[in-house]
Parts: C-alpha cells; sequence; structure tokens
C-alpha cells in the first residue's frame, strides 16, 4: 500500500476537485464569444447576458471571474480541452452530439435555429428554397449536422473563421443569401443589421447550457446546478434577462434605417456639441446623442404640438430654469438637455446604482421627477423595488389610471410614454456603441465630419 501511495503521489495526479483547484486558483475562467448576447464592453464596462449570469455564478463558487473570450465555437472548444478556461458560456446548444466530449449544466434558456435572409430578397419558405441561393453557416454549430440530418441534399458553406456579425453584415451587403443562428442573437442583432429578416424556423426549440470538459469529476456542474435552481427561484434569471432583451422585443428593424439615414444626414454637424455637453457633464456623448435622436431626430428646428422645441425638446420651463434662450439654437439645446439630465441622476437617492439610476433619470427627464418618485412610489407599495427600472417600467403606467393616479401627490401622467422613450434611447445608445466599437463607415463618417 506505501509502495502505491508513493507511486501516485510521484505520477503527478492530483485527487483535489475542479472546484478545489478554481479556488487555489483564485478565480473562474470563463470562455465565451464577443458578441451581443454573451459578453462586450457597453458603456458601463463589461457586460452581456451570458456574463451578468457568469458573474452571478462567479460570486456562488466564490472567486472572481476572469473572461477569455476567442472568435468562434470551434476555437471555445479546443480551448476548454486544452484547459485554458473551467466552462464555456456561449449560447452553447447542449445536444446528443456535443454530449460525448462535453458535461454540460442545466438549461437556462431555448432557442430555435432561424434561417434568415436580406430584406426585399425572395423569403424561402423551407430547405429547399434554400438550394436557389448561397447559404453559409458558422463553423462549430450544432447546425451542420442539423442540415445533414434534415436536407442531405441541400449544398451550403461551412465558414469555420466567421463570426455571427461577418455572415450579418455578409447578408446585409448581399454577398451571401442565408445564413442560421438562434432565435434569441437574432434578436439583439436585428438592431445592428437591419436589413436581415427571420424567413423561418429549422427543427425544434434547443436548449442552451454552460459546459465543461467530460471527465469523472462533476464538481463545478454541481454548483451550476444549485446556482441556476438559486436564480430561477428567485428571480434573478428572469432579471437579467429582461435586462438584456426586453427593451429590443418590440423594436422595429426598420426604425435603424431611418436612424442610419440622419446619422449620415444630420449628426456631423452636431456630434462635437454632444462631446462638449457630455465632458462638461460627466455623460456619455452617445448617449446624449440617442436623446436627441428620440428627441427630435436631432432636427434643431423640432417643435412639438405641446411647445417643446429643439434637438432635445426642452420646456419653456426647463429651458429658463436652464438658462437656455434659445431652445432653437443646438449647442444651447444640446448642452441645456446635458444639464437636465444631469440633474436628474443627481437627484436619485445614491443607493442607486447603475444602470438602473440612468434609466430612472431618462424617464424623469421625460415624464417629470414628480411623476417617476410617484410611480417608484406605487412600485413599493405594490411589492416591487423602486430602484429597479424594470419595477418601476412595469408600474409607470399605472399613472393612466384613476384608481392609481388619484393616490398619488402628482397625479395623472402618460406613464407609456416613458417606458417606450427609455427603452428606444437604449436601442439607439447601444447602436451609437456598437458602431463606434467597430469603426463602422457611418460613425468614421461622423468623426471626418467633425474634424474638417
Amino acid at each position: 500500500m506505501a509502495v502505491l501511495l508513493v507511486l501516485f503521489a510521484l505520477s503527478g495526479n492530483s485527487p483535489t476537485s475542479q472546484v478545489e483547484r478554481i479556488h487555489a486558483r483564485g478565480s473562474l475562467v470563463m470562455l465565451t464569444l464577443n458578441g451581443a448576447s454573451t459578453y462586450f464592453i457597453g458603456a458601463e464596462g463589461e457586460t452581456g447576458f451570458e456574463y451578468d449570469l457568469a458573474l452571478g455564478f462567479s460570486d456562488h463558487v466564490g472567486v472572481p471571474l476572469e473572461v477569455i473570450t476567442l472568435p468562434t465555437i470551434s476555437d471555445l472548444l479546443t480551448a476548454l480541452e486544452r484547459g485554458r478556461g473551467d466552462f464555456i458560456a456561449a449560447n452553447l446548444s447542449r445536444t446528443v452530439e456535443r454530449q460525448s466530449n462535453l458535461r454540460f449544466g442545466p438549461p437556462y434558456e431555448s432557442v430555435a435555429p432561424v434561417v434568415v435572409y436580406r430584406r426585399g430578397n425572395r423569403r424561402p419558405g423551407s430547405l429547399d428554397d434554400l438550394n436557389e441561393g448561397r447559404l453559409t453557416i458558422i463553423g462549430g454549430t450544432t447546425y451542420e449536422p442539423l442540415l445533414e440530418r434534415l436536407a442531405p441534399e441541400l449544398d451550403f458553406l461551412v465558414d469555420r473563421k466567421a463570426s455571427i456579425e461577418d455572415l450579418l453584415e455578409a447578408i446585409s451587403n448581399e454577398e451571401i443569401d442565408y445564413t442560421i443562428l438562434d432565435s434569441n442573437i437574432l434578436e439583439l442583432n436585428r438592431r445592428f443589421f437591419p436589413a436581415v429578416r427571420p424567413a423561418f424556423e429549422l427543427d425544434e426549440a434547443q436548449n442552451l447550457a454552460w459546459a465543461v470538459v467530460r471527465d469523472d469529476d462533476d464538481s463545478l456542474v454541481q454548483l451550476m446546478r444549485e446556482y441556476f435552481t438559486g436564480v430561477k427561484d428567485n428571480g434573478r434569471l428572469t432579471e437579467i434577462r429582461q435586462r438584456h432583451f426586453d427593451h429590443v422585443e418590440s423594436y422595429e428593424p426598420v426604425g435603424t434605417f431611418t436612424f442610419m439615414r440622419q446619422m449620415r444626414e444630420r449628426l456631423p454637424p452636431l456630434r462635437e456639441h454632444f462631446i462638449q455637453a457630455g465632458a462638461d457633464n460627466d455623460l456619455d456623448w452617445r448617449l446624449l446623442a440617442a436623446v436627441g435622436y428620440q428627441e427630435s431626430h436631432w432636427n434643431p428646428d423640432a417643435v412639438s404640438r405641446t411647445g417643446v422645441r429643439g434637438i432635445m425638446m426642452l420646456t419653456q420651463r426647463t429651458a429658463r430654469q436652464l438658462g437656455v434662450d434659445n431652445r432653437l439654437d443646438p449647442y444651447q439645446s444640446i448642452d441645456g438637455g446635458a444639464r437636465y439630465l444631469r440633474s436628474m441622476i443627481d437627484r436619485l437617492p445614491e443607493r442607486i446604482e447603475k444602470p438602473d439610476r440612468l434609466w430612472l433619470a431618462l424617464a424623469a427627464y421625460n415624464v417629470g421627477f414628480g411623476h417617476l418618485e410617484d410611480a417608484r412610489i406605487l412600485t413599493q407599495r405594490l411589492g416591487g423595488d423602486p430602484d429597479r427600472w424594470i419595477d418601476v417600467r412595469d408600474h409607470l403606467p399605472l399613472l393612466t389610471q384613476e384608481r392609481w393616479y388619484s393616490q398619488t401627490r402628482f397625479g395623472y401622467a402618460r406613464g407609456h410614454e416613458p417606458v417606450h422613450f427609455v427603452e428606444n434611447i437604449r436601442t439607439f445608445y447601444e447602436i451609437l456603441m456598437w458602431m463606434e466599437g467597430r469603426d463602422h463607415p457611418l460613425m468614421v463618417q461622423t468623426d471626418e465630419a467633425r474634424d474638417v
């Protein structure tokens, strides 16, 4: 027995579990893709649906989260096999084929593979129709075996180096005709690629789950089971899903076409004003630009039927309080709007953290601080959290109902409007960040116009 123990020690093998090794290392390493549904750098830093879930999981494990992004799913699988990370969190479908090499955690989302095409072209209605065009899919996904099973005679190309965005861009530019992606990814990316349209769903929905290497050690998967049971029971999973998906569900991609046209025609001469006002008030200029677009489509001469005017659509009373004497002057309007938004942010209780603080302040910008406070009080009274946007958002429309607004200090308000206002601004803001992060030609054009 003593000889066996010595040989075991010299072999370099260790009886420690994966979770024990993670604790010894001092970090939990997540392997993922860079994208709208997984992980990206947003206005407040690192974010993404998968990232926010993983951040909570790292707290559950008891160590900080470390993120490694790789270009393709194939790269993720290779990196996991070679021990570069502890688990993959990247919209990975839990399939029978993958379970031969991977051990999956519990499912947390169900999605359907969707065939997409370009707006204006003939919409395919079946797999047979795809033979009339160029179909390209991403390598390393479940789509290849799925197509081979459903349509063995179908011709298609597998691009093992392309990202989701590469293929969506190729469809937009008519370099290919079709691709396939999961429904949740399409939902998030249609804002950035407005020419892309869903054609039809393939097969039945698939479950998404995190994956680790399949071996005799299931300690990390056991913690995943505990974690997901907890976030499902306490509503945290729903909250994270709402944070990342709710504001795009009702967004009509045709709005992006108008937005991009106005970026080309109206934003360039205004960009310097947004940048200056942002710097003066500690606000992201892209956020201010998104507010200005939602308010007036960047039209300096905009006038509403209620008398609000200018790019930031200031009321006469607000303009007077801010010292703005000409609401139609672009610089005064943008500067005034920035100072007004900053005042809304600063008036909220200090305990409210970002990004909820920003979304609540934007709602106050639209409906008035008093009405926002009424909605927050109703939210708390009805069992919600008055410091969370998703809770207050659901209660703002109550201000249109006499049963509820009669109980408030400031009374009736068109409570649906600030909800749409905030959700639209979030979308336009994310489009601007996405464009700037990828040196989009329209964003480069505004830079060049600014420098002229």
